[in-house]
């Protein structure tokens, strides 16, 4: 996952600064040095990452800081805003055209994901109520055209294309077709290259020149690093970029290139890719990827992913089986399923604020669901019903059915019991509202989410 180094860096020169009932100018100093070393061990720019330690060190060492009773948390709260402030402060959105279609040109070099990207934010759009169009303008890598078509019918987005016609012209007339047929975004994906060269940028800016885009947005990979910031820099000079996305964030990648991005273009990340589905596609959040990078989880995020993933029908019927305290292994595998759409369960058990920045990849086992479903399946509709009747005997059918061994059917089985009784706090006559409510009370209030959460997320029902 991106930034486990530098979270666990910081997170060790942190503990120094909070072991201390009193800091000195000198503690401050120290600490901020091995932050710089985090940052650039991170592979984040060099003058970046000095003038951010030097900001953070002139605040810290303020009276306010010197004289507070808690100075360590003083020093964490001003990485914290630093750290949302080098990546931009807010979101940044995407443009929105006065008189549609809103054209947006994608571009990028060969190997960045950039026609799936072109997908994934369409299909972003579709999913809040726009009709876009996917463009075929890369008529030089074999298969682009097909790649294209591909995605856009997984995804349910219409494509343009004019074979190997001239770019700025299938641009030109994918504009007049989208007036046509009533589409409000057009994505033009534009042909890449291995490396940058005057014939790539020349194509491009011709494009930019004849359709004027509303937006043009690079991608480029997180796994190069500086490189990432290089290619960034150098489009922006030859093309005047509008913002990023950055793919690959939810790989083994050092980060520096979120946190570099913005300083060194002044152009800010627009979105983030967090995995290889197409759905896997986030709005990039400065506060909240502070907050992911200093280990304090994303309740947000988190918030946001579970409404997305949830199925409303099956969340209504179980707030009314918790009201009748009948949740019973069905109610189980289909809490399973809800959680798998999250995503990862690395990623998503790292935005949960007080258990998230503990826990390391290897502690969190993927394939444990897979585990439970096998052994859920292995039973008799009566068991799943009631799974008090479930005896040694039956213990011993259901692992040789799965073939699995007594004791992890009975971890199921306590498990399942320590589950229940959590839900049963949300029952009672309150609980067909009850899951509404906190969702948009949380998203409200994510201090008291972040509380609440961090309370709770240290007692694991299935022990990841």
């Amino acid at each position: 996952m991106a930034f486990e180094g530098l979270s666990e860096r910081l997170e060790n020169s942190f503990k120094k600064l909070r072991a201390k009932g009193k800091l000195t100018e000198a503690d401050v100093k120290e600490a901020m040095r091995e932050v710089r070393l985090a940052l650039l061990e991170a592979d984040v720019n060099y003058k970046v990452s000095k003038e951010f330690t030097a900001k953070v060190t002139e605040r810290a060492i303020g009276a306010d800081v010197m004289e507070s009773l808690t100075p360590g948390q003083m020093v964490i709260k001003i990485v914290n805003e630093e750290l949302t402030e080098l990546m931009g402060g807010n979101e940044a959105r995407l443009a929105i055209a006065n008189h549609p279609p809103t054209i947006v040109m994608m571009c990028g070099l060969q190997g960045s994901g950039k026609t799936t990207h072109s997908a994934k934010l369409a299909l972003k759009l579709k999913k809040e109520g726009h009709r876009p169009l996917l463009v075929a303008c890369d008529i030089y890598r074999p298969a682009a055209i097909k790649q294209l078509q591909v995605v856009g019918e997984q995804v349910g987005v219409p494509v343009f294309e004019m074979g190997t016609e001239n770019p700025v012209t299938i641009a030109a007339e994918a504009i007049k077709y989208a007036k046509d047929h009533g589409n409000d975004y057009v994505f033009l994906d534009t042909a890449g290259r291995l490396h940058i060269d005057e014939q790539l940028m020349e194509e491009l800016t011709n494009i930019r020149s004849t359709v004027h885009p509303h937006e043009i947005l690079l991608v480029i990979d997180a796994m190069t690093g500086q490189d990432a910031v290089n290619v960034a820099k150098s489009f922006n000079e030859a093309l005047g970029i509008d913002g990023v996305i950055l793919t690959k964030l939810d790989g083994d990648t050092r980060g520096g290139a979120a946190l570099s991005v913005r300083a060194v273009t002044g152009k800010p990340i627009k979105f983030v890719g967090t995995g290889e589905k197409l759905d896997n596609l986030e709005t990039f959040h400065p506060s909240r990827m502070a907050s992911r990078i200093l280990g304090m989880g994303d309740v947000l995020s988190f918030i946001e992913r579970a409404e997305q993933s949830i199925d409303e029908k099956k969340a209504l019927e179980l707030e009314k089986k918790l009201a009748k305290n009948k949740f019973d292994l069905n109610d189980l595998l289909d809490q399973f399923d809800q959680i798998e759409k999250m995503g990862s369960l690395k990623d998503t058990i790292k935005m949960i604020p007080g258990i998230g920045g503990k826990i390391k990849d290897e502690d969190i086992d993927e394939n444990a669901f897979s585990r439970f479903r096998a052994i859920i399946y292995s039973m008799t509709p009566q068991e799943r019903t009631r799974p008090e009747i479930i005896n040694p005997s039956r213990k011993r059918r259901i692992a040789a059915g799965c073939g699995m061994k007594v004791e992890d059917v009975n971890k199921l089985l306590a498990q399942f019991k320590n589950m229940q009784k959590m839900m049963k706090q949300f029952g009672g006559k309150s609980g067909g509202k009850m899951s509404k409510k906190m969702r948009r009370m949380m998203k409200a209030n994510p201090e008291m989410a972040e509380k609440m959460m961090g309370k709770t997320g240290g007692s694991n029902p299935f022990g990841f």
